[in-house]
Parts: structure tokens; C-alpha cells; sequence
């Protein structure tokens, strides 16, 4: 049987706790403010005008999204690969979702919105790393935020040292795009070398 409204859903799982409905927020409180400035990565889901979607990974040094208010965030874009899905379906959709992590901590820290690219050279200025700053920054101006519980993390025992797979057990990136794509092997290699070494920032 496909489930295929709202009303089969509930029929299904039920209702939300109150809890569950209430620890959602408007707002950036303190809670929202230290998970935040502890958090090195993130993943940023956006959505093209045709219904299309995206899901790309962010990360840095904790704390490398700026909090310019309670209801605004700023995440500077780093260098990257120049295929811009998501700031592409940014300039055609504005809705935009976060889910923010930290090592070692089962639970994530969910924000919704809208955003908007900017290249404002003063918002931008404190977002810098090696004296360069990001080419465009993200805001994003929260709609939606709450604290989602461990069981996922929990579950997959991400942050299990032990359960950590050897790098050995995959090809390389260059390796793999090279199949995929069919360039030569060594090129690839290099050029996968190349884009870390002189492209992180």
C-alpha cells in the first residue's frame, strides 16, 4: 500500500509529543547559540524552482557560522568544485534547511529558512581565514529551529571509533571519478591532490 496523504500518516505513526511540537522556536536561544559555536559541520539542504533538490556538506572550524542576531546566521561558501547547486537553486528558492553537527554528540541542532546570497565585504571581513575572505556569504533567516534527539546517531554509532571504516576499504576519489567518468587515472589523481592542497580556502 503507498501512504499518500497526511491523514494515512497519522493513521500510521500518530501524534507528535507535546514536547516534540513545543522545543520548536522562532528564535536562536543560548542552547541553539553554543551548539552552533561548537559545530565544525553542517549540511545545507536547498530546493530549484523546478522541485529539484540538493543536499551539499559545509564545514570548517567550530563556530564557523556566524550568529549575527537571535533570528540570523551567516555561512561564509569556501572554495569548492564551481557546480554551485546549491547557491544556483538559492537565487530560484530562498527555503533553505541546516542540520548542524559536533563530534562526539548524538544530538543535531535543526534550522529552517530562508536565505540569501550576499558579497557584502563588510559582513564577510570577520568570515575570513588566511587573510581570504569567503566569495559570497549565506544568510539565512530563521523561521524554524530545534534540538532533534540522538536516536539516529545513536543507531548508526557515528561517532564509534570502532565502527569506523579504513579508508582502504574504497578506492581513492580520483580513482573512483576517473571510473566513473572515464579519464586517466593519474590525472585524476592530481588533479584531486591539487584542488585540497591549493583550494580549501
Amino acid at each position: 500500500m503507498e501512504i499518500r496523504s497526511e491523514d494515512e500518516l497519522r493513521d500510521l505513526y500518530g501524534s507528535p509529543s507535546e514536547r516534540a511540537v513545543r522545543k520548536q522556536m522562532a528564535t536562536l536561544d543560548q542552547h541553539c547559540r553554543t551548539f552552533i559555536a561548537h559545530s565544525p559541520f553542517l549540511v545545507l539542504g536547498t530546493g530549484g524552482a523546478d522541485g529539484s533538490l540538493d543536499v551539499s556538506p559545509k564545514g570548517d572550524a567550530p563556530g564557523f557560522v556566524a550568529v549575527l542576531d537571535d533570528r540570523t546566521l551567516l555561512l561564509p561558501d569556501r572554495p569548492g568544485n564551481n557546480r554551485l547547486d546549491g547557491l544556483r537553486n538559492l537565487v530560484q528558492n530562498p527555503h533553505v534547511g541546516l542540520i548542524f553537527f559536533i563530534p562526539g554528540v548524538q544530538e543535531t541542532l535543526r534550522v529552517n529558512g530562508r536565505g540569501r546570497i550576499t558579497t557584502d565585504e563588510a559582513l564577510l571581513a570577520p568570515l575570513a581565514v588566511q587573510g581570504r575572505l569567503p566569495r559570497t556569504g549565506l544568510i539565512v533567516a530563521v523561521e524554524e529551529v530545534y534540538l532533534h534527539c540522538a536516536k539516529a546517531l545513536i543507531r548508526s554509532q557515528l561517532w564509534d571509533p570502532a565502527r569506523q571504516v579504513e579508508r582502504s576499504k574504497l578506492p581513492s576519489l580520483g580513482k573512483m571519478l576517473a571510473d566513473q567518468i572515464g579519464m586517466d587515472v593519474a590525472e585524476s589523481e592530481r588533479m584531486t591532490e591539487e584542488s585540497i592542497r591549493n583550494r580549501l580556502y
